[in-house]
This record gives C-alpha cells, sequence and structure tokens, in this order.
C-alpha cells in the first residue's frame, strides 16, 4: 500500500535534505597551548590525516592552519595555532599575535598541556590569557601514557584553579587515546548550523602552501639542530604536465653558512630533503611529483613584510 493509499504525504526529497542540514552543527575549535604540547599531532590524529607538519623543532607551526574533521551530524574545524611563548622577535610575535587571533574567533578552545612538561612560565601565562576570552574553554592533557595517574590529578587541579575550564580530557595524541571521548564532546558542543566546508575536505590550506610546509618539515627533521629558527620555504612554480607535477620551491636563509648547511657536502643534504619530501607529495598528489629546490640567502628576511603575507601572518609594525 503507498503513502497516498494510507492518506499519508509523500516524503518530498528536498524536505528530507532540508531537515536533514537542520540537524547539523558545525563550528571552530582553537587548539592553543606552548611550542611542542602536541597541537599539530592531536589536530592530525582527530582529522585522521596529516594536515599539520610536525617536527621537534620548536614553534613549528608558524601560520594557522585548519583540518576538518565530521563526527556524527557535526562538522568540527581545528584551528592549528603556533605555540604561544615569549617574543623575542617580529617573527615571533606574529605568530603569537596569530595564536590569540585563532583562539578569540573559534567557538571553544582547547589549551592543550604536555604532561611530561606540566605548568611551567609559558603555560601559566596562557592560563591568564584564557581568562581575557569571551567563550568556554576545555583542558587537554597529551601524552598521559608517560606520567602516574597521580600525576595527571594534580595537573588538572592546578590548572583548574587557574583557569575555568568546562571540560578536562586526558589523551594520547600520538596513540590516539582518548580521543574519541573529546570528538563526541566537540561534536555536540559546536552550534547548529550547515557545514561550513564542503563534506569530504580535510583542511582549507591551499596545495602550493602544503607543500612549502612538507619540504619545511623534511628541512627541520633532516638538519633540526644545526640550522637555525630563521628559514623559510616558499612555493615559487606549480606546473601540471602529462608527466606529472613539476614544482620548484625556495629554501631562504639569512647567511651563506646556512646555505651550505642545506646544500650539505656535495649535495646530499638537500638531496636528501627533496627526496624525502617529493615521496610524501607524490603520495598525497597520487601523481608523479618533480620537485626542484633552490637554497636563496635573504639576509634579515624576517623583518620582511612579503615573507609574512606569504606564510599567512600579519607583519607586526
Amino acid at each position: 500500500m503507498s503513502a497516498d493509499d494510507k492518506g499519508e504525504t509523500p516524503a518530498v526529497p528536498g524536505e528530507a535534505m532540508q531537515a536533514a542540514a537542520s540537524m547539523r552543527r558545525a563550528g571552530f575549535v582553537a587548539l592553543i597551548g606552548a611550542p611542542n604540547a602536541g597541537k599539530s599531532t592531536l589536530m592530525n590524529q582527530l582529522v585522521g590525516t596529516k594536515v599539520s607538519i610536525v617536527t621537534h623543532k620548536v614553534q613549528t607551526t608558524r601560520a594557522i592552519i585548519r583540518g576538518i574533521a565530521v563526527h556524527d551530524d557535526a562538522q568540527i574545524v581545528f584551528v592549528d595555532t603556533p605555540g604561544i611563548f615569549r617574543p623575542r622577535r617580529k617573527l615571533d610575535e606574529a605568530m603569537v599575535t596569530t595564536a590569540w587571533g585563532g583562539a578569540r574567533d573559534a567557538d571553544l578552545v582547547a589549551l592543550l598541556i604536555d604532561c611530561e612538561r606540566g605548568i611551567g612560565e609559558d603555560v601559566e601565562a596562557i592560563l591568564r590569557g584564557l581568562a581575557a576570552l569571551p567563550h568556554k574553554a576545555i583542558l587537554i592533557l597529551n601524552k598521559i601514557d608517560a606520567v602516574p595517574r597521580d600525576s595527571l590529578l594534580a595537573l588538572t587541579a592546578k590548572a583548574n584553579e587557574l583557569a575555568a575550564f568546562d571540560r578536562t580530557f586526558m589523551v594520547s595524541a600520538l596513540k590516539g587515546d582518548g580521543c574519541a571521548d573529546l570528538m563526541d564532546y566537540l561534536a555536540a558542543a559546536m552550534p547548529q548550523g550547515p557545514f561550513l566546508y564542503p563534506e569530504d575536505d580535510v583542511s582549507d590550506l591551499p596545495m602550493r602552501q602544503l607543500a612549502a610546509e612538507i619540504t619545511r618539515e623534511k628541512l627541520y627533521l633532516r638538519l633540526h639542530q644545526e640550522l637555525p629558527y630563521a628559514s623559510h620555504v616558499e612555493t615559487e612554480s606549480w606546473q601540471e604536465t602529462d608527466k606529472g607535477v613539476r614544482i620548484d620551491q625556495a629554501i631562504y636563509v639569512e647567511r651563506d653558512s646556512q646555505k651550505k648547511i642545506v646544500i650539505g657536502r656535495k649535495g646530499e643534504t638537500i638531496k636528501a630533503i627533496s627526496t624525502a619530501a617529493r615521496k610524501e607529495l607524490a603520495d598525497i598528489l597520487e601523481k608523479p611529483v618533480h620537485l626542484f629546490l633552490f637554497v636563496k640567502v635573504r639576509e634579515n628576511w624576517v623583518n620582511d613584510p612579503e615573507r609574512y603575507r606569504e606564510m599567512g601572518l600579519e607583519f607586526p609594525r
């Protein structure tokens, strides 16, 4: 018997879609914390794929990077912000300003604390800064598998004394422990409304910028302590061909001595960096990648407003 035979009104596909859309939630969650707290690792874990680079070098994340996840009927846009620390240079100042800006613009703020490092002066300063934000915050304790349970409880108590948190979550960003409960909470906490990005998007980062970030990651991983913090990668050219993608990138350093470090003996270092970056980019793009790296000396580039615009940062005045 049909719906008409029963005297019922048949469902209209458009109305059904509107009803489903009205049940949806979407919003922004800012991940803030001290440098190397594990924000990028956590975002990659929650999104389910790599959208932010991860290295042992502090202040790896420089600009705001957004990772997008769909959980239940909610789209959660994670905002990976630069680590918050006491700025010493213009680049530091721009990064810290960007981090707090990302927190103010979000629907919810998540403070990530590395359990092994605890609450030092840098984290205390962030906790005090949270009081100026208008919306609620949650506390996420990371690396819970590295410290005793008693330490976790003491750390939770101290953090909640210094700032007001709606909830506290204990996770291992690397292993994914505790992330399911966190995602359930975040999905329910997002404002009602339509999705902000296409449902299958995982990031809003342009491929040219992501490619530069991947090369910068390989640069840091390869050299780490040898290379000063003041280095930068830009994608200068991107050409699609029938043989794949040709990508030309510039690695900016401040001195000739740094250029020699990046190139390495007989070009071995730059070749290793290029090979590692090319392999990852080929996996992401699912096509052959021909990557060409050029090391350029630009003295005092950290005071060049153009470089800040390329990184998505506002040049400090």
